[in-house]
């Protein structure tokens, strides 16, 4: 049985719960189990802290997991990224008050205010800087405000709270994280890790792409599939009309509007969009 974990709290756990749910696996009805068994798939899910997930896949202890890529590099375990989920999007930057700090170079000698301490010492060290790194569990934008330390380095998604407590970023990002799929080296699970790959991306998939169907006259048909050439090509198919054929295409789901206004006006008509629910590539 496959032994996945997955985070039982914070910004990925929903989303995380959701892509699991489109992919066929059973996910827990009520957020205070911690261990969901899944029979029909041959799957054992774990709900555990998402800081903690890295570990428990790079020990062995579950062969699979869904975090952040920010926690697994912070973290220093051995699980390996496998797979990106297209959720969970954000930057980890440095960030201090307006004209304290404006160069990741002047960080030297000052403090660092992190719940990320891997994460900061690695880039220190990349840069040759020495600066007292001080670990948080949370609300480390308050740090420079308490007297704690000199400059922050935290996780921006908008940058909101930030600002709301007067600090400003500085420099390149450190890292770009996304939300990942990381598995550990546990023998004799390739295949059910390659399955759960291949249901993941196809939710991935089919959250952006559409189903395309339009008429067309077919002399026009070089004209209208050139805007519709589809994952390798379309499906062209005879009406009784001799002198139409339909077509099916999958689509990119950003700009499907647009791309229907393009076929309205090469003489498509009848232009049909559908969501997919799953799909294997």
């Amino acid at each position: 049985m496959l032994r996945i974990a997955v985070p039982n709290k914070g910004s990925l756990s929903e989303p995380t719960v959701e892509i699991l749910r489109e992919a066929g696996y059973r996910v827990r009805p009520d957020t205070k189990e911690l261990i969901v068994n899944d029979p029909d798939n041959d799957v054992e899910f774990f709900y555990l802290r998402p800081r903690d997930i890295a570990v428990y896949v790079g020990s062995g202890t579950v062969d699979a997991g869904i975090t952040g890529r920010d926690l697994l590099l912070d973290s220093g375990s051995t699980a390996l990224e496998i797979m990106t989920l297209g959720f969970g999007r954000s930057t980890f930057r440095y960030a201090a008050a307006p004209g304290l700090v404006a160069r990741v170079e002047e960080i030297a000698g000052k403090r660092v205010a992190t719940s990320y301490p891997g994460l900061v010492r690695t880039d220190l060290e990349k840069r040759g800087l020495l600066a007292e790194v001080v670990r948080l569990d949370g609300a480390v934008e308050t740090a420079i405000t308490l007297g704690v330390a000199d400059v922050i380095a935290d996780v921006v998604e908008t940058g909101t709270t930030l600002r709301a407590q007067g600090l400003e970023v500085f420099g390149e990002p450190i890292l770009a994280s996304d939300a990942v799929l990381i598995r550990g080296d546990r023998p004799g699970v390739s295949q059910a890790i390659e399955v759960l790959k291949r249901r993941l991306a196809g939710v991935i998939t089919a959250r952006n792409f559409v189903m395309l169907d339009y008429d067309c006259p077919r002399h026009l048909i070089d004209r209208a599939t050139a805007l519709t050439p589809g994952l390798e090509s379309p499906t062209v198919s005879p009406l009784q009309d001799e002198d139409w054929v339909a077509v099916r295409a999958m689509v990119p789901q950003l700009g499907h509007n647009r791309l229907m206004d393009e076929l309205y006006d090469a003489g498509a008509r009848a232009i049909l969009v559908t969501d997919i629910a799953a799909c294997r590539l």
